[in-house]
C-alpha cells in the first residue's frame, strides 16, 4: 500500500551515551500503545493567506458557522503568531522550530535532517497520521511521519485544475506560462496533476479525501491525527458560482466601512482592547470614494469571501464525519492561518473575471488591509497584519466553552501541544540524527484554564522584517529603518511608537534579537558600503 514509507517509524536513537534514554522513550511508547483507545485524535487545520478578521468568530461578515461553532464551543486566541508566510510558518508548524533553525528563512529548500515533524513523532507513538492539503516544504509527506497524503506539494495552484486543460476545456491559466505544480497521492508524484473530474476544485477534493482515510481506519484501535492544509484563500480567486453569488453586491459600501463594521464587531466581542485604535484606513489602498469600477472590485472581494465560505462548508463536512463515527467528544480541533491577508497584486488574463480557472487574480491590497482588520501591513510582514492569526481550539472533554484567551504563543508551540495531548515525548536524537531543542511550549495549560509560563520573548525575521514581542512590548523594524517600539497591551495596531521615549528598552530588546539570530543560524547582511565620491581625474 503506497505510504508505507512512513509507517511505524520509531525513534532511532545512537547508542553513544545514551541507552537510557533509549530504554525511557521505548517504555513511554509502550505504555502509550497501552491506553491508545483512550487518547484524543488531533486535526489541525490551516488555512492559507487569510486575514485576522475574516472568519465571523473574528469580527468577519463572511458566513463561517462550522468555524464559529467551533469557538462558540470552545476558545479563541487573541495574540497568536505565525511567521508571516506560508513556507517558514510551516516548518515551524510541523517542527517546532523557528523557520531560520531548519534553514527556511526563504521559500526553503534544504533537508531539514536536524529536525523531527510533528507526523513522525506521534506516528512512532501510535497514532494513525493523515494529511490532505498543501504541503510546501521540501521532500513529501509520506517521507516525514505521515502513513497518507493527498495534496499539492508547492504554493499556489488553480484550484479547478493544478494541471493541464482536459478535453473540452480551455488551458487552465496559472502564474507562469511553464509552470506546472509537484502533487502527491501518496508517494506518487504527478507533475502536473489533471485531475479526471470536470467537478474537481481543491478544497472539496482535499476534505473528500480527509474523510475517505477516516472512514478507512474508522475500526482501527489507535487515534489519529489530520494535518488539513487547506490552500485557500490563496490566490488565484477561484470559487464556485454558487458561493460567490451570495456576496455579489455586499463590499459596494467599500473597503474603510468593511474595516470599521469588523472592528466594531471585534471590541464588542472582547478580541480587541478598547483603548486600541485602529490602523490608518487604507494602508496604501485609495479611498473609495475615488475608485471607478467598483463592482469589479466588489467582484473580487465576492470571489475571497467565496473561497473562505467553501472552506467552512467543508470544515462542516469532516467535524460531520468525526461526530457520526462518535469521535468528537475525544478530538482536539485546532484551527488558524499561516499568514496575514496579502497586498499580493498578480493578473493573468484579466479579461476573465475573477472565480473562473481560465483566469489568475489576487484580491490585492486594499482588500487585503481589510482583512487584517484592525492590524498595519500584510504577509510578508513582521507588524501585526503580517503575523497575527486566528486560533481556536475545541476539545470537549478538556475546554470550557466559549472562551477568549489573550496569552501570546506561536506556532513553535503546537509540536509540544500536540505530544503533550497524545502522551509522546518529543525526541534528542530521530534516526540518528541529532534533532534541535524545540523552543517550543505546550498550550495545554491554557486550554485547561490557567496561565501559562509562557515564552521569555517570541522572535521573528522574514526577508526584511524583523520583530521581537517580550511581555507586553514589541520591537519591529523593515530593512534599514529604525526600530519602532510598541506597548501590545493598549496598541496592538502599532500607532503609538515609544522607541524615542524608551531607547533602553529598544536597545535591551535589539540585542536580545541579536542573540537570537545567531542562535538560530540566520546570517545577517553585511550593511552595505558607503560609496565614496571619485574625482574625475581620478579614473
Amino acid at each position: 500500500m503506497a505510504g508505507k514509507i512512513s509507517r511505524r517509524r520509531f525513534l532511532n536513537l545512537t547508542a553513544t551515551g545514551i541507552a537510557a534514554t533509549t530504554v525511557s522513550l521505548m517504555t513511554t511508547t509502550q505504555t502509550v500503545a497501552a491506553k491508545k483507545d483512550k487518547r484524543p485524535n488531533i486535526i489541525l487545520i490551516m488555512v492559507d493567506d487569510m486575514g485576522f478578521s475574516d472568519v465571523g468568530c473574528y469580527g468577519g461578515e463572511i458566513l463561517t458557522p462550522n468555524i464559529d461553532r467551533l469557538a462558540k464551543n470552545g476558545m479563541r486566541f487573541t495574540q497568536f503568531y505565525n511567521n508571516a508566510k506560508c513556507a517558514p510558518t510551516r516548518a515551524s508548524l510541523l517542527t517546532g522550530l523557528y523557520s531560520q533553525q531548519v534553514k527556511v528563512a526563504g521559500e526553503g529548500n534544504s533537508k531539514e535532517t536536524n529536525c523531527v515533524t510533528i507526523a513522525e513523532v506521534l506516528d512512532a507513538a501510535g497514532y494513525r497520521t493523515l494529511m490532505a492539503g498543501k504541503w510546501h516544504r521540501p521532500g513529501m509527506p509520506v517521507e516525514r511521519g505521515f502513513d497518507r497524503h493527498f495534496g499539492l506539494l508547492d504554493g499556489a495552484c488553480n484550484f479547478f485544475n493544478p494541471g493541464h486543460a482536459r478535453p473540452g476545456e480551455k488551458e487552465p491559466a496559472r502564474k507562469f506560462a511553464d509552470q506546472e505544480h509537484r502533487w502527491a497521492i501518496e508517494d506518487k508524484v504527478y507533475q502536473p496533476y489533471t485531475p479526471p473530474e470536470k467537478d474537481f476544485y481543491t478544497t472539496d477534493a482535499f476534505t473528500d479525501y480527509a474523510i475517505g482515510y477516516l472512514d478507512e481506519y474508522k475500526n482501527e484501535d489507535k487515534p489519529f491525527f489530520l494535518y488539513m492544509a487547506y490552500n485557500a484563500p490563496h490566490y488565484p480567486m477561484h470559487a464556485w458560482p454558487e458561493d460567490i453569488a451570495k456576496y455579489r453586491g455586499k463590499y459596494m459600501v467599500g473597503w474603510e466601512k468593511i474595516r470599521k463594521q469588523r472592528f466594531k464587531r471585534q471590541q464588542k466581542m472582547g478580541l480587541i482592547n478598547k483603548a486600541c485604535k485602529i490602523s490608518p484606513a487604507n494602508d496604501g489602498a485609495p479611498a473609495w470614494k475615488d475608485v471607478e469600477d467598483k463592482d469589479a472590485w466588489d467582484l473580487k472581494m465576492a470571489v475571497y469571501a467565496a473561497m473562505v465560505d467553501r472552506v467552512d462548508q467543508n470544515i462542516g463536512r469532516l467535524l460531520d464525519k468525526v461526530r457520526r463515527l462518535g469521535e468528537e467528544d475525544n478530538t482536539l480541533v485546532m484551527f488558524l492561518s499561516d499568514n496575514g491577508g496579502s497586498s499580493e497584486s498578480y493578473h493573468v488574463n484579466p479579461e476573465v473575471p475573477p472565480g473562473k480557472m481560465e483566469g489568475f487574480h489576487t484580491v490585492d491590497l486594499p482588500w487585503g488591509n481589510a482583512s487584517n482588520t484592525p492590524f498595519r501591513k500584510f504577509k510578508g510582514w513582521d507588524h501585526e497584519g503580517g503575523i497575527s492569526t486566528p486560533l481556536i481550539a475545541h476539545w470537549p472533554k478538556r475546554i470550557k466553552p466559549g472562551q477568549i484567551t489573550h496569552q501570546t504563543g506561536h506556532m513553535i508551540d503546537l509540536m509540544s501541544t500536540c505530544l503533550a495531548v497524545g502522551g509522546a515525548r518529543y525526541p534528542k536524537y530521530y534516526q540518528d540524527r541529532k534533532i534541535c531543542k524545540t523552543p517550543g511550549k505546550s498550550l495545554v495549560p491554557i486550554f485547561n484554564g490557567r496561565i501559562r509560563k509562557g515564552h521569555d520573548a517570541i522572535f521573528w525575521q522574514h526577508q526584511k522584517s524583523k520583530a521581537v514581542r517580550q511581555g507586553k512590548y514589541k520591537i519591529v523594524t523593515v530593512g534599514d529603518e529604525p526600530w519602532h517600539l510598541y506597548d501590545m497591551d493598549v496598541d496592538r495596531t502599532e500607532l503609538n511608537d515609544l522607541s524615542q521615549a524608551q531607547p533602553e528598552r529598544v536597545k535591551s530588546m535589539v540585542a536580545m534579537w541579536d542573540r537570537w539570530a545567531k542562535r538560530v543560524g540566520f546570517e545577517q547582511p553585511a550593511p552595505k558600503k558607503k560609496k565614496t565620491k571619485q574625482n574625475k581625474t581620478d579614473i
